[in-house]
C-alpha cells in the first residue's frame, strides 16, 4: 500500500530520542519535562475520591462545570479578566490537545502562523498538517528578546494567527509588557488570532510576574489561553488542561473538540475543582522552583558551562560554547553515553537547527537528584 506522507520530514522527537538514550546508559535524566517527584497526596487522594464517588462516566464535553468555574475564579483573581465558565472555558486532554485543536478550527490551507523560535515542537506539525506555513521568527541566545519590527515586516494579510509562549520553553525567557503591547499594537484591527501558551505561568522567578494577553483587554479579544495542570501540579501524565477564549473563538473551538477528544478524563476533573478552592497550591509554586533553579545554578557557578538565570519554566540553558565546538546534538549525546547526563539540544527548536552552542536542562528534580547532575557537569 503506497500513501504520502502529510508529515514527511517529522520523525522521532527529540524529547524521545533523548530519554531512550538516557535509560540505555543509565543516565540521570534532565532531558524531558517532568518532575521526578510525586504530586501532592491530597490531589492524589481527591482523585480516588472522585472514582469511588461515582465519577467513572463521561464529563460534559466542555469539561466539569465546577472546574471550569474554578478556573474562571482564578483567571479573575491573577489577571483581573473575566472568562464566562459555560462559554469560554474548556477543559482539554492537556494544553498540546487545546494547541492542536485551535490550530485545525481555524487554519486553512496556506494561511499563515507566525511562531517565535526556538518553539515548543508541537506547533509546526499541527500548522503543517492542517495545509498552513509556518512562518519562524528567530530568537538569539542568551537574551532571546522579541524584535518587534522585524515581527511586523513578516506579518501580512495572509498571517491568520500569531503563537506565543511565555514562559518560555526552552529558553526560560518571559515576554514583558512592551512585548505584550506590542502584540497588542500589531494584530489591532486585523482578523489575526492570538495562540497564547502559558502552560508555566506559575513558574516564573525573581519577583517577575506573569504577563498573560488576557491583562490586554483588545489583545483578550483575539486570543487563547492554552495552560496545563500537569505542568502546575508536577502530574503531566494525567493529560489535564483547559483553554480560555472569548465566546466567538470558543464556539468554533468546540466544533472541533467535541469530534477530537469529546470529553477529558472525568474524576480528574472533579479532584482538580476542589483542590483549586485553595490558591496556595499554584501561589507556592514559584518559590518553589525558584529554590531549585537556585540551587542548581549555585552548585555550577564554578563550571565550564555559561548561563543567565532563567526568568521562568522549569528549565535552565547552558552555554557550552567554551567546553567544545562540538554540535549541540553531538554533545548532548556524549554527554548522556559517556557522562552519564541527559539534556536537550536547543538546535531541534531553532530555525535551520541554528546552533547557539546550548542545552536545555530541567531542574522539576529532587534535590538529591540536582546535586548528583550539577556534580557530573563540574567534572566536564
Amino acid at each position: 500500500m503506497k500513501h504520502q506522507s502529510k508529515l514527511p520530514n517529522v520523525g522521532t522527537t527529540i524529547f524521545s530520542v533523548m530519554s531512550a538514550l538516557a535509560n540505555k546508559h543509565n543516565a540521570i535524566n534532565l532531558s524531558q519535562g517532568f518532575p521526578n517527584f510525586n504530586s501532592d497526596q491530597k490531589l492524589i487522594d481527591l482523585v480516588s475520591q472522585a472514582m469511588n464517588s461515582g465519577y467513572n462516566q463521561y464529563a460534559p464535553m466542555p469539561g466539569n462545570l465546577e472546574l471550569r468555574e474554578a478556573i474562571a475564579t482564578k483567571m479573575d483573581m491573577l489577571y483581573k479578566s473575566s472568562y464566562n465558565p459555560k462559554s469560554e472555558i474548556t477543559i482539554t486532554a492537556g494544553a498540546t490537545q487545546a494547541i492542536y485543536t485551535i490550530i485545525s478550527a481555524f487554519i486553512r490551507q496556506n494561511d499563515e502562523v507566525i511562531i517565535f523560535r526556538p518553539a515548543y515542537d508541537c506547533y509546526e506539525p499541527a500548522i503543517a498538517v492542517n495545509g498552513g506555513k509556518t512562518i519562524s521568527v528567530q530568537l538569539n541566545a542568551p537574551d532571546y528578546k522579541v524584535d518587534w519590527e522585524g515581527v511586523a515586516s513578516q506579518f501580512s494579510n495572509k498571517t491568520k494567527m500569531i503563537i506565543v509562549n511565555t514562559p518560555q520553553n526552552p529558553s526560560g525567557s518571559l515576554f514583558s509588557e512592551a512585548d505584550l503591547l506590542a502584540l497588542q499594537n500589531l494584530t489591532q484591527n486585523t482578523n489575526c488570532i492570538v495562540l497564547s501558551d502559558e502552560v508555566y505561568e506559575h513558574i516564573i522567578f525573581d519577583g517577575l510576574e506573569h504577563q498573560s494577553v488576557c491583562k490586554f483587554s483588545d489583545l483578550k479579544s483575539r486570543s487563547f489561553i492554552t495552560a496545563s495542570f500537569g505542568k502546575t501540579f508536577h502530574n503531566t501524565g494525567w493529560k489535564v488542561g483547559y483553554c480560555c477564549a472569548p465566546k466567538n473563538l470558543m464556539e468554533e473551538f468546540r466544533k472541533v473538540h467535541q469530534f477530537n477528544v469529546f470529553s477529558v478524563n472525568s474524576p480528574t476533573q472533579k479532584a482538580l475543582a476542589e483542590y483549586l478552592n485553595e490558591p496556595k497550591y499554584y501561589l507556592e509554586l514559584s518559590p518553589f522552583y525558584q529554590e531549585k533553579r537556585d540551587l542548581f545554578l549555585g552548585l555550577i557557578k564554578d563550571s565550564r558551562f555559561n548561563f543567565k538565570p532563567s526568568k521562568g519554566t522549569y528549565f535552565q540553558v547552558l552555554d557550552f560554547s567554551e567546553i567544545t565546538q562540538e554540535n549541540d546534538v553531538d554533545f548532548a549525546k556524549r554527554l548522556t553515553i559517556e557522562h552519564g547526563i541527559a539534556s536537550i539540544p536547543l538546535s531541534f527548536f531553532n530555525d535551520n537547527n541554528k546552533d547557539d552552542k546550548v542545552l536545555r536542562f530541567c531542574f522539576a528534580k529532587t534535590d538529591d537528584t540536582i546535586k548528583q547532575a550539577a556534580a557530573i557537569l563540574n567534572r566536564i
